[in-house]
């Protein structure tokens, strides 16, 4: 087998190893989630109105490099088990704010065991972790933070 045989190996693809990784991922927080009753993309959409809140709905699809689309029915989710609330902007009554209610504000405390769970689950500490975020960085589109 010559280099560019060796190069279209499945094995040494980077595609392959990201998609494999980002399943494996979720693998590893949903039971990690399932007591929070929160699934990864719902708990991805908690954090992001964890640090800010309220905010509109493309503001937090864009955070969360998603559609709009994609990003509602999360939203809808949450506010049906009553962790957040869709409001009318004051500022412009087309434009629907979502905002955190005090159970979505609570769940905050139990959540903050998760990013612990995950490094133990994987054998991690916080700055193997935070290397392996930043570099990922060129082909996530924007810089990455957060653990």
């Amino acid at each position: 087998m010559n280099a560019s045989d060796e190069l279209l190996r499945l094995e040494n693809q980077l595609c392959f190893a990201l998609v494999t990784a980002a399943r494996n991922v979720v693998a590893i927080y949903r039971p990690i989630l399932e007591p929070l009753g929160l699934t990864h993309p719902q708990y991805l959409v908690m954090l992001a109105l964890w640090e800010r809140s309220p905010r509109t709905l493309n503001d937090l699809a864009a955070d969360l490099a998603m559609e709009p689309a994609t990003a509602s029915p999360l939203v809808k989710r949450l506010e049906a088990d009553g962790l957040v609330a869709r409001e009318r902007s004051a500022e412009d009554e087309r434009r629907l704010d979502i905002t955190l209610t005090d159970a979505g504000r609570a769940l905050r405390e139990r959540a903050l065991e998760v990013p612990a769970q995950v490094m133990s689950a994987v054998g991690m500490d916080v700055h193997e972790v935070s290397a392996l975020r930043d570099g990922l960085g060129p082909f996530a589109g924007r810089r990455l933070g957060g653990a």
